[in-house]
This record gives structure tokens, sequence and C-alpha cells, in this order.
């Protein structure tokens, strides 16, 4: 009898041996991600600007839809009868989807929360949405992606002790919830750490939701106006207390010192919306800085964005050229800068790997230092 593997497993194929970084492999039923790895953000089934095929082309491996979003439009039907996320946006890897979490902490002047769920004022036509953990699972098994992760409160900055702790008791309730709800097959369910800038919390939330032995877990609540020293001690306090055999993911972080510290810690998945926004405002990831490619300094730079880098817009144009585009409001200057900031942070992902594998990634990313030889040469 031959032996089908699960759809999903995760295996560690090397380890840094002074921090707790690794290489591993996420297996799932739409093909293998290796990571260390940046995953772009599809908020509404596209990376804004990006075909399918683009972003490939990039080395992306693993993109992030949003659940909340989706719902409102199309809707989860019309994904479904195109056959499911993937086919519905022509990305045939592996898919995540958000729940819907994130929007109960941007969109928190609409929403209402209570144990029960979150009532939304939809943007749209101002009628009553009604999430629950029982509904983001519903909405995510339609979406069909690989992924789905688990509906949780993930409380602002700053918030009192009490009301984080608050939050973090429904996380850990909704995650039961989701748990029992949650039935397709060939979708794995990541839960999600919570406990803001608090140390007990996160170090009780990190215990419970690890208890529960899921296929993933999720570190949130972070990059969402803290400063960056706080976001660097939860990190560090929180990347060691998850479990070893299960890949970490770092929501919302995409900046390479955040992605380098927390590589670090044994986060192994990333996800930011920054490298299409940077782009869609005439900035460009170089060398660890960000360019602005609105800056008369360009104008008469007739050599490659970065001579190393093998996007579109770096083997094909000059920073005259993207600088002339950027000014004109030109559409291909905002898509070649954002290719360029997606390939950007899929070659630091492999840089990062390389240097594990080479056993020099102590030395040239932990701390990361954008002045080392390291940071020049992915």
């Amino acid at each position: 009898m031959s032996f089908t593997p699960p759809p999903f497993g995760f295996t560690i194929t090397a380890r840094c041996p002074h921090t707790l970084a690794r290489c591993g492999r996420f297996h799932t039923p739409h093909g293998t991600v290796a990571t260390p790895r940046f995953m772009p953000v599809g908020t509404l089934a596209t990376v804004k600007g990006v075909t399918a095929g683009q972003l490939a082309a990039t080395g992306a491996q693993m993109v992030l839809a949003n659940t909340y979003h989706l719902h409102l439009q199309p809707g989860e039907d019309i994904v479904a009868e195109a056959g499911g996320l993937h086919r519905f946006m022509d990305w045939p890897g592996p898919l995540l989807t958000d729940s819907g979490g994130y929007q109960v902490f941007s969109l928190g002047a609409i929403n209402r929360i209570d144990d029960n769920g979150v009532s939304f004022r939809s943007p749209r036509d101002g009628r009553t949405i009604l999430l629950t953990p029982e509904r983001a699972m519903a909405i995510q098994a339609a979406l069909g992606a690989d992924v789905a992760m688990a509906f949780d409160q993930c409380p602002p900055y700053p918030a009192s002790e009490a009301d984080v702790e608050a939050a973090c008791r429904r996380t850990h309730a909704w995650l039961e919830r989701c748990m029992a709800s949650h039935q397709r097959s060939g979708q794995a369910l990541f839960g999600i750490v919570q406990g803001g800038c608090f140390p007990r919390l996160r170090a009780e939330s990190a215990r419970e939701v690890a208890a529960m032995d899921l296929p993933g877990i999720a570190v949130g609540g972070v990059s969402v106006g803290e400063p960056v020293e706080e976001m660097h001690r939860i990190v560090r306090q929180v990347g060691p207390l998850l479990p070893d055999a299960r890949p970490h993911y770092l929501m919302g972080v995409g900046s390479l010192p955040e992605m380098a510290l927390a590589v670090a810690q044994g986060f192994d998945l990333f996800d930011c919306v920054l490298p299409t926004r940077l782009g869609r405002h005439g900035a460009a990831l170089v060398g660890g800085e960000r360019w602005n490619l609105r800056n008369a300094r360009f104008r008469h730079d007739h050599t490659p964005l970065d001579p190393g880098c093998p996007c579109p817009a770096c083997t094909g144009h000059t920073r005259a050229y993207l600088h002339h585009l950027i000014r004109a409001g030109e559409m291909l200057g905002k898509i070649l800068l954002s290719l360029h900031n997606i390939t950007q942070l899929q070659r630091f992902s492999g840089a990062m790997a390389r240097a594990i594998r080479e056993g020099c990634f102590a030395e040239d990313f932990a701390p990361w230092n954008p002045d080392s030889p390291a940071a020049h040469t992915w």
C-alpha cells in the first residue's frame, strides 16, 4: 500500500546554532513554502497592481487574503462558485486567509464587540454585519484557502491591562469555538497569540494557544502603534514560548530589521502591506533603505535601481525612467516599484535562509546591520 503524506506538515531543515533561527518546509495541499518567507498581502484576492504570474516571478510562495473584505465584496458565495479562491484569483500556490480579527482593531470606530462576536456597520451600505468565530470559519471554508486564521480580538495600543486581559479571554474562547466549527478538510487552522505589551498576558496566551496543538501558531497584536522597542521585546519574549515543531507566523510585520530579529527568535512566516504601499507612493526598498523616486537626484540617473535585483524595474529600466513615471503619475511606475519591493523582501527572506544553512546567520542578521556586507548581497 502506498503512503499518502498528510496535507500539512512542517519540517525543519537547518538551524542556527547561536539563535532560534531555522529553515523549514511548510507543506500544504497547494505546494510547499520554504521558510523563512515573506507573504505578500492580497486583501481582496489581488496583490495591488500585480498579476499572479508577476507575483510568482518575485519568488513569492504564499499569499494572504482577507475574510472580512472578501465577505463584503464580492462575497464568499461568488468565490465558491468560481471553484475557490485559488481559481478565482488565478494563484496556484498556497493561500492564507486572515479571519477578520485585524478589522476588529482597525475598524474599531464602526464595530461593537461582545463575547458572541463583533458587529460591524458596513462601510458600503450601512447594514450590520455580525462576525462570530463560527461565521469566520464558514466564510473561510467557502473561500478555500490552505490556511484559515482563528477569529481573535486584537486590542488597540495603548490599552489597559484589564482590557487586554478581556481580549485575551475572548480570543482563547473564540479559538475553541473556531476549532469546534472548523470542518473543511484540506484547510489548516492557525491559532493566534495575543496579550498586548503585557508579559504575563503574552505568556499565558502563548501557553493556551500552544496547548491546542494546531498545525501552526501566529502572534498578533504587534505593529499596531506600539513603540518599536515594545515590538522587539514581545518578539523576544514570545518566540521561545512557541511549539518548536509548528510554523510560527508573525502577523503584520515586513520591515527588514524586525523580520531579522523575529527570525532569530524562531519565526518563519511574515506578512505586511508595506511593499505595495511604498510602491504606490513612489518609494523603493534598496539595500535596506527606502528611496523616494520622486527625488530630483534621480532625474539624470541612468543606472539600474538595484543592479543585483532581477525584477522588471531593475533589469529593464533606469532610475531616471522610474523617476519620470512616478513624477508623471503613470500607473506603470507604481506597478514596477511594487514588484521591486516584493522581490526585495523575497530576496531578503532567501538571504536569511541561506545564512542559516551556511552557519553565518548570527553574524550577518542577528541583529541585522544595514552596514554589513550581507545587507547588500541578497
